[in-house]
């Protein structure tokens, strides 16, 4: 069994590689990247009755593994580069190669990956991190589920500036219920929900426009959406939104989340089979 470790700025995951299938998976929150390496470790055991003797090695990666300098609890450790394991983890998940994979996180990057390797795309610092940033300031709530919550009723008119606000005809390929300007109109009505609804629109929108430019460099007509904002309901929304636009089709392959920490695992002794 080999265990890959994403230790994030703020969330880490583990999974376990066992004959090169992806078998288990957990998530655990800790500030300083030791304790949440160890602590992911652990809870994978625990939690799955694993006997530690049965673990061949652990494989770490993410923001975090740069603070890890020795093996943990003295299983052979090896870190690997964040952007070869969303590489690998996407293609495994999506059964798919040749690929665009944007990976949201803290910010969100754009990897390119195929059998001939896999490289850095480009990418933005708008992201998860900007989502809370902001609600930090300016929603009565920082904490994701609530800021979910008020989203759920929120009224981008209030906050956004709409083509219609501007314009009597749609133009080119966008309708007049188009965004003109993010955060461009902000009437005296905008409350809560209108914001954090605005917040997301505004996060998600740069995301997806940045993956169709990507996609389009690459001549190809799929994006292959990965990380933690991969399971955002509102944000899947506004992508569904850029995907008509732009004929761009956005997937989201299963336990896309885990993506980081797959790839890491299979990395231990190179790609191994679905």
């Amino acid at each position: 069994m080999i265990i890959g470790i994403d230790i994030g700025s703020t969330t880490t995951k583990a999974v376990s590689i066992e004959n090169g299938k992806f078998v288990r998976k957990i998530k655990t929150r800790a500030s300083d990247a030791v304790t949440a390496a160890t602590g992911a470790f652990g809870k994978m055991l625990l939690e799955n009755d694993v006997k530690m003797d049965i673990v061949e090695g652990i494989m770490i990666t993410g923001v975090g593994a740069s603070k890890i300098k020795n093996d943990i609890f003295g299983i052979a450790t090896r870190r690997v580069d964040e952007i070869n394991a969303v590489g690998i983890g996407g293609m495994f998940l999506s059964g798919m190669n040749n690929i665009i994979i944007t990976n949201i996180g803290t910010g969100t990057a754009i990897v390119e990956a195929n059998e001939r390797g896999i490289s850095h795309f480009g990418g933005s610092g708008v992201g998860g991190g900007t989502i809370l940033g902001l609600a930090k300031k300016l929603l009565p709530t920082a904490e994701f589920g609530g800021i979910m919550e008020l989203a759920k009723t929120g009224n981008l008119s209030e906050v956004d500036l709409l083509l219609e606000d501007i314009m009597d005809t749609d133009i080119s390929f966008l309708n007049r219920e188009s965004t003109a300007a993010n955060f461009g109109k902000m009437s005296d009505r905008a409350g809560s929900g209108d914001i954090a609804l605005a917040i997301l629109n505004m996060v998600y929108q740069v995301i997806g426009i940045l993956s169709v430019f990507a996609a389009r460099a690459r001549n190809t007509g799929r994006v292959i959406v990965t990380g933690n904002g991969s399971d955002n309901r509102i944000g899947q929304k506004i992508l569904a939104a850029i995907s008509d636009m732009y004929g761009i089709e956005f997937v989201y392959p299963e336990n896309a989340e885990y993506t980081t920490a797959v790839g890491a695992g299979l990395l231990w002794k190179g790609r191994a089979g679905r």
